[in-house]
C-alpha cells in the first residue's frame, strides 16, 4: 500500500513537471513569436517610411519646391553669385539652383533597393537598439547601413544630370583653389558632390519625419503589426 502511495506521487509529480515543462515551452514560443512580430512590424514601418520619402522626393518639385529640403547654392558660390547677378547673370543662376535640385529629383528613386535591403536585413538586435533608441534612431540606423552606397550611386547620375551647365565648371574651378587654402570643405569642392551630399540629406531627414510622425500616433499611422513592434517591450 505504502509503495502503491509513492508510486502515485512520483507519477503526480511527474505529470505536473510535464505540465510546468509544457507551459515554460509554451511562453518562450509565444515570446518567440511576438518578438517577431515586434521584428517584422518594425520592418514594414521602415519600409513605409522609405517609401514615403522617395515618393515625396523623387518627382517634379520635390527638392525645388519643399523647402525643407530645397538644396541652395553652397554658402561659398553665394558670394561669386552676388557678383554675377550684377554682370546680368541671374537667370543662369536660377537655372543652376533648378539643375542640382532636379538633379536630386532625379537620383533619390535609385535609393529604394538599398533601403529595403538594409530593412529587411535587420534582426532582432538591431530592433531592440532603434526602440528604445531616440525619435530618429531608425533613420539613423538606415543612414548608417546605406549612406555609403548611395552616394556613390547617386554621384554619376547627378553628373550626368549638370554636366551640361557651364556655371559648373566655373564652380568647381574657384572651390578647388578655395578648398586648396581651407576656405571650402574637401567636400564641396565638386559641386556635384555637394548636391549629392545634400540630397542624402534631404533623403534621410524626410524619412526621419515619417519615423516621428509614426512614433508619435502609432495607433493612428500604423497596422496591427507595426503597433506591435512601437508597444513592444524594451
Amino acid at each position: 500500500m505504502q509503495r502503491r502511495s509513492f508510486n502515485q506521487a512520483g507519477v503526480s509529480a511527474l505529470g505536473l513537471l510535464i505540465v510546468a515543462t509544457h507551459r515554460q515551452a509554451l511562453a518562450l514560443s509565444l515570446s518567440d513569436l511576438s518578438r517577431a512580430d515586434a521584428l517584422k512590424g518594425l520592418q514594414t514601418t521602415l519600409e513605409k517610411g522609405a517609401l514615403a520619402a522617395i515618393a515625396l522626393l523623387g518627382k517634379p518639385g520635390g527638392f525645388l519646391g519643399n523647402p525643407k529640403v530645397r538644396i541652395p547654392l553652397p554658402g561659398y558660390f553665394e558670394d561669386v553669385s552676388n557678383v554675377l547677378r550684377s554682370f546680368g547673370q541671374s537667370a543662369r543662376l536660377d537655372e543652376l539652383v533648378s539643375v542640382i535640385n532636379r538633379a536630386a529629383e532625379t537620383a533619390v528613386p535609385l535609393s529604394q533597393d538599398l533601403l529595403v535591403s538594409a530593412v529587411r536585413a535587420m534582426n532582432a538586435n538591431d530592433a531592440k537598439n532603434v526602440l528604445t533608441g531616440g525619435v530618429t534612431s531608425i533613420t539613423d540606423f538606415l543612414s548608417a547601413q546605406t549612406r555609403a552606397a548611395l552616394d556613390l550611386k547617386f554621384l554619376p547620375v547627378v553628373t550626368q544630370a549638370t554636366q551640361k551647365i557651364g556655371l559648373i565648371d566655373t564652380y568647381n574651378g574657384l572651390a578647388g583653389k578655395a578648398a586648396d587654402f581651407g576656405f571650402v570643405k574637401k567636400e564641396n569642392a565638386s559641386l556635384q558632390q555637394y548636391v549629392t551630399g545634400k540630397t542624402l540629406d534631404g533623403l534621410y531627414r524626410i524619412i526621419g519625419d515619417e519615423e516621428k510622425k509614426i512614433r508619435q500616433d502609432p495607433l493612428g499611422t500604423a497596422s496591427a503589426m507595426e503597433k506591435k513592434a512601437f508597444g513592444a517591450p524594451k
